[in-house]
């Protein structure tokens, strides 16, 4: 004789393990689908910053006290002023499809290619908000303002006489995310300026495809 009660149980049994399934199924798809969607949200915020080319404009940059210097496309200005202010400044273009925003900046009176990145504790952060929006033009600003530092006789010596400099940027999205260090290596040009170009870029927040 059949045991309706126990072939009732196999069966509600049966039709938990197929719900179980379907439901573990969707939601795995769902999850997919949410995280394909943050990955294309975060590729239209990521910014990249370059160099900006050597036929971009130049660009006025004032510093406290109304001291300004002119920058040309694709270079970068490092000088001394008369009360012994050193200026530095950069033309920059965004090659990221998001806006660019500039947290922080770390001077070395040398060539630093080969060497392994800074953390983002070890930079000087930005005085005041500086912005490159996406496909466009802009530039970073520092300044080395008191005679009495380590930083500032470096800084002193290697524009008055080394042929190398290196510049590291922290920068991120516009949501505060997605921080990356770009490395830029200055090489004398002319008087005060200098050949731009970016040698490495380091993802802060998240692992390097390389």
């Amino acid at each position: 004789m059949t045991d309706w009660t126990t072939v009732s149980s196999l069966a509600t049994g049966a039709g938990t393990l197929v719900l179980a399934v379907a439901t573990f199924a969707s939601v795995r798809s769902a999850n997919r689908a949410a995280r394909a969607a943050e990955l294309s949200l975060m590729a239209g915020l990521r910014p990249l910053l370059v160099p900006s080319r050597l036929q971009d404009a130049d660009q006025k940059v004032f510093f406290l006290g109304g001291k300004y210097v002119l920058i040309p496309g694709g270079r970068a200005v490092a000088q001394e002023e008369e009360n012994g202010d050193l200026l530095l400044a950069a033309s920059l273009r965004n090659a990221g499809s998001g806006l660019a925003v500039l947290y922080g900046w770390r001077f070395y009176p040398r060539d630093m290619r080969g060497d392994d990145r800074p953390g983002p504790a070890d930079f000087i952060n930005q005085t005041r908000d500086l912005y490159v929006a996406p496909g466009d033009t802009g530039f970073w600003q520092g300044a080395f303002r008191d005679p009495s530092s380590p930083e500032y006789k470096a800084a002193r010596q290697a524009i008055s006489d080394a042929e190398v400099l290196t510049v590291d940027l922290l920068y991120g999205d516009q949501e505060g995310g997605q921080r990356v260090i770009t490395r830029f290596v200055l090489r004398a040009s002319r008087e005060q300026t200098w050949i731009s170009s970016a040698t490495h870029h380091w993802n802060v927040d998240r692992p390097n495809p390389r």
